[in-house]
């Protein structure tokens, strides 16, 4: 007897839709690779069955045809094949907090950099001056020095001595009869001889084994390098003769010299430095490249929002401009220490350098500008001190405000002028250019411009000089003049580097001038003209001993006493 089918009222075959089973299967915990036949036999049966035969008592059940297959119906998706439900608030959260932990490690390796940069900026710089720099021949012993180096047998380590008892004033001849001392001479050229031959024998073998080819190339190498030492330090021994006379190529090689020497501490960060010296003034002009402005980190951190979001925490403007021009100016100290420590011949009156920040597509823009001369370098302590050196952390030396940061305050004292704003694009005016090595007379550094007119009326007799005030606009100063002198008697000078005409007014400060200090004269000079005002005016009698000089006098000047072709 057939029994209808587990499912199937009727005793029909019923496929089931592939995706419920698999749902079925998967709920169970069932291997979905199980064949549903071997699983659940009852679920299938051959297509040409009969139905099972009627009960007894109740009729036979038609013949209802092949079976009817269901075809696959969407059904319920399988969780491994569907998109990923939407993440769990919590672990969003987590990763959110986990993203915002790892920025802002990463902006405080920044700031560490920073630091440590700001602190190898500060370290002082060895001197590159030509003593520093003299080479000294150390010879190398040859690495296996054998018997090839055993000198020749000599006679004398061989000869017997002399007959003892033996008479000095009797004849040799009679000391040679002697039979045992003649047994003793044959043996002892006996030895010798052997001696020689086993020395030249071994000799033969060195000479076969290439050891005395090594020997005398070692020798030569060992000449060559004697030579070299010594032809490098009779050529640096050129140079600073040379430097001594103040020749352009010489002043400039070893200046660079030195500020490349100087940049090898911070080699992470390129800060070159061009030196132009000017012979006439004395004067070497550096460029020094400042580092791009994103070098100093803008972001203090990163913080997690409420609504899950990670957003930057910038620091505060003034933070990050006076951490930048802190920055630049330890490294412009520690360029002007170079030039310093390296003059020891005393060659220059003065040092201007430029910091020049340069940006792919734009123009380079001056940021600061130092103009001193020797006796400012010398009375200004160029490194600052250990506790400004950034050892103390974050909140040390290294972020001190900058009202108290030293290295500003000793570059200021330095007659520079810095940006106030580096990051708005505000530039200053450069005291010199390194493009001219022969400046004109408006080109000139107010320190420059003060030495010229020092120089050329002292070679005109003025004596002791007394700076009264001294600027960016030019200087006043008082000077003695011998009576005998070209400039006899006491003068109060007014010098301008400006090129804007003289007015009258300025001519009637003089006179006053003239009259509070008891001088005897006034000298008003300026790199431009005078106005006809100003010309009348000295015309008069109460003005006469007022005297004028412009731009092309001075250059004449100059050019008389000095020897110094000022450009126009």
């Amino acid at each position: 007897m057939q029994h209808p089918a587990e499912g199937s009222a009727d005793g029909t075959t019923t496929v089931l839709q592939p995706g419920f089973l698999a749902s079925l299967f998967h709920e169970l915990g069932a291997d979905e690779d199980e064949d549903p036949a071997d699983a659940h036999p009852a679920d299938a049966r051959p297509a040409d069955a009969h139905p099972a035969a009627a009960r007894p008592g109740q009729p036979a059940a038609p013949y209802p045809g092949p079976p009817t297959v269901v075809p696959p119906q969407p059904g319920p998706a399988d969780p491994a094949d569907t998109p990923a439900a939407a993440d769990d608030p919590v672990a969003a959260h987590g990763r959110a907090a986990a993203l915002t932990h790892h920025r802002t490690l990463a902006v405080q390796a920044d700031h560490q950099r920073l630091a440590d940069l700001l602190r190898r900026a500060a370290q002082p710089v060895s001197a590159m001056d030509f003593e520093s720099q003299l080479r000294s021949y150390q010879p190398k012993p040859f690495p296996d020095a054998g018997p090839e180096a055993e000198p020749e047998p000599a006679w004398a380590d061989f000869a017997p001595p002399e007959p003892a008892g033996t008479d000095p004033d009797q004849p040799r001849s009679r000391r040679l009869l002697d039979s045992g001392y003649q047994r003793e001479l044959a043996q002892a050229r006996l030895r010798h001889q052997r001696a020689l031959r086993e020395w030249r024998t071994r000799q033969a073998e060195l000479a076969d084994s290439g050891a005395v080819a090594a020997r005398q190339a070692h020798e030569e190498a060992e000449r060559a390098r004697a030579r070299a030492v010594q032809e490098y330090n009779d050529s640096l021994e050129q140079c600073r003769r040379a430097y001594r006379q103040a020749e352009p190529a010489a002043v400039e090689s070893l200046l660079e010299r030195a500020l490349a020497a100087a940049e090898g501490a911070t080699q992470d960060l390129p800060a070159p430095c061009r030196a132009v010296f000017r012979a006439l003034t004395r004067t070497a002009v550096l460029d020094l490249d400042l580092p791009p402005l994103d070098t100093v980190p803008a972001l203090s951190g990163y913080r997690l929002t409420e609504a899950g979001a990670v957003e930057p925490v910038p620091r505060p403007a003034a933070d990050v401009r006076t951490d930048y021009l802190r920055l630049a100016a330890r490294l412009a100290l520690r360029a002007l220490q170079a030039a310093d420590a390296v003059d020891t011949e005393e060659v220059l009156a003065g040092v201007v350098l430029n910091g020049w920040l340069r940006v792919p597509g734009q123009p380079p823009q001056c940021l600061l500008s130092v103009d001193a001369d020797r006796d400012a370098l010398a009375r200004t302590r160029l490194v600052p001190d250990a506790g400004h050196l950034g050892d103390e952390g974050a909140n040390g030396g290294v972020y001190a405000e900058a009202e108290h940061d030293e290295s500003l305050l000793r570059l200021r004292a330095l007659a520079a002028v810095i940006t106030p704003d580096p990051y708005a694009g505000e530039a200053v005016l450069p005291w010199g250019s390194a493009s001219s090595a022969v400046p004109a007379l408006g080109e000139l550094s107010p320190g420059e411009f003060a030495h010229l007119v020092r120089a050329v009326l002292t070679a005109g007799g003025l004596r002791d000089w007394s700076v009264r005030l001294r600027g960016p606009a030019g200087l006043v100063a008082t000077a003695e003049g011998e009576p005998d002198s070209r400039l006899p008697g006491r003068w109060v000078v007014w010098a301008s580097r400006g090129p804007a005409p003289v007015a009258a007014e300025e001519i009637a400060t003089l006179a006053e001038a003239v009259r509070e200090e008891g001088a005897d004269r006034g000298l008003r000079m300026t790199c431009g003209q005078f106005t006809d005002e100003a010309l009348d005016l000295t015309g008069e009698e109460r003005h006469q001993r007022i005297h004028l000089m412009d731009g092309p006098g001075i250059r004449e000047l100059a050019r008389t006493h000095l020897a110094l072709p000022l450009t126009l």
